[in-house]
C-alpha cells in the first residue's frame, strides 16, 4: 500500500516540477512554492531557494505507529529527493506546530546559524531554512513587494513589522527618500540591517527602530509617510507586547492608525494570513482595493490563504 501511494506521490511531483520550473525559469524565479498539501496522504509543503529544498511536514491524524511513520516520511524524503535530483545536505526538513500556551508570529526550530543568500527580482536576500519555521523571506509576497518598488521612489516608506525587511529592500531598490524598518525583534532588525546592507542600502535614509507597533504608531505626527507597509501577525500573546494582538478585533483601528500617518495621496498595502480573516471595509477611512488575486504568485494559485489590500488615503 505504501509502495502505491509513493508512487502516486512521485507521479505527482514530477508532473508539477515540470511545469513550475518552466515557469519559474521563464520570470528567471529562483525560489518557488513547488507542492502544497496536494494529496491528503502527504501532508508536506516544498519550497526551493536556489538549490536548496525545505520540506515542511505537517503533523496529521495519520494512524499511523511510531515506526510506520517514520518509515512513511523517510520515504517520503527519498522520493523528493530523486524528482529533484539532490543530495541530503540540500534538503531541510521542519516539523510545523505551535508550541503549547504560545503563539508568537516566529518560532525557534534550531539554532545552526546557517544562513544562505538567494536571489529575488534582481535583489538579493539572506534565508535560514534551518532555524526558523519561517525562513526569513516570504516567497507568496515576491508581487507585492516589486508593486511597493515601483511605488517607492522620492517617498518616505514605513515597514511596520518588517520582519526580516524584505518589503525595505525592495522600497530602498525603488528609489525611496527614506525607509524606516520597525519591529519588536532584535533579532529580526538585524537581519533586515544585514538585508539592506547585502544590497548597498547603507546610509541615514534607512533606519531601524524596534518598538511594538501598536505603542509606535501613536508617536508618529499626522501625514509622515507617502506609503506605509503592514503586514502583522494573525495573533500574538508575545510577553515583549503590552496587550494580546488579534487582527480580526484590532485591524480597523490599526489601518485607520496608519491611514492617519499617510500624505495626501498616500498608499497602505496591509496583508494578513488569518484564514477567516472579514475586513470590515465600511469602517475604513480610505478607499480599499482587493488585490489578493493580483498579488498571488503563479506557484500559490490555489495554494495561498492570505489576504492583501491596497488602501489609498480618502
Amino acid at each position: 500500500m505504501l509502495d502505491e501511494k509513493l508512487s502516486m506521490f512521485e507521479n505527482r511531483l514530477k508532473k508539477v516540477y515540470k511545469t513550475l520550473q518552466q515557469r519559474a525559469a521563464q520570470q528567471k524565479i529562483s525560489c518557488y512554492r513547488l507542492y502544497d498539501r496536494d494529496l491528503p496522504e502527504f501532508p508536506l509543503i516544498i519550497d526551493l531557494y536556489e538549490d536548496d529544498v525545505q520540506i515542511t511536514e505537517y503533523r496529521s491524524n495519520h494512524r499511523l505507529s511510531d515506526e510506520e511513520y517514520d518509515a512513511w516520511l523517510t520515504r517520503s524524503v527519498e522520493v523528493i529527493m530523486k524528482v529533484l535530483s539532490k543530495i541530503p545536505d540540500q534538503v531541510h526538513l521542519k516539523e510545523r506546530k505551535r508550541k503549547e500556551g504560545r503563539a508568537d508570529q516566529y518560532q525557534k526550530a534550531d539554532d545552526r546559524k546557517e544562513f544562505m543568500e538567494v536571489n529575488e527580482g534582481g535583489l538579493t536576500f539572506y534565508v535560514n531554512l534551518n532555524d526558523y519555521l519561517d525562513t526569513g523571506l516570504f516567497i507568496d509576497h515576491r508581487i507585492t513587494r516589486n508593486m511597493v518598488r515601483k511605488e517607492a521612489e522620492g517617498k518616505r516608506v514605513l515597514n511596520l513589522f518588517c520582519y526580516t525587511g524584505a518589503f525595505s529592500v525592495y522600497a530602498a531598490a525603488g528609489a525611496a527618500k527614506e525607509v524606516i524598518s520597525v519591529d519588536l525583534s532584535n533579532t529580526y532588525l538585524a537581519w533586515a540591517e544585514r538585508n539592506m546592507e547585502l544590497n548597498g542600502f547603507l546610509g541615514d535614509e534607512y533606519y531601524f527602530e524596534r518598538a511594538d507597533v501598536l505603542q509606535y504608531l501613536p508617536t508618529i505626527a499626522a501625514a509622515s509617510f507617502d506609503l506605509i507597509i503592514l503586514d502583522p501577525p494573525t495573533f500574538s500573546n508575545s510577553k515583549a507586547m503590552k496587550e494580546v494582538f488579534d487582527i480580526q478585533q484590532m485591524h480597523v483601528e490599526l489601518i485607520n492608525d496608519c491611514l492617519s500617518k499617510l500624505t495626501p495621496g498616500g498608499v497602505l498595502y496591509f496583508s494578513t494570513n488569518a484564514r477567516k480573516f472579514n475586513l470590515d471595509i465600511d469602517s475604513i477611512k480610505g478607499s480599499v482595493t482587493d488585490i489578493t488575486t493580483a498579488t498571488t504568485p503563479f506557484d500559490f494559485k490555489g495554494k495561498l490563504l492570505r489576504w492583501c489590500y491596497r488602501i489609498e488615503l480618502s
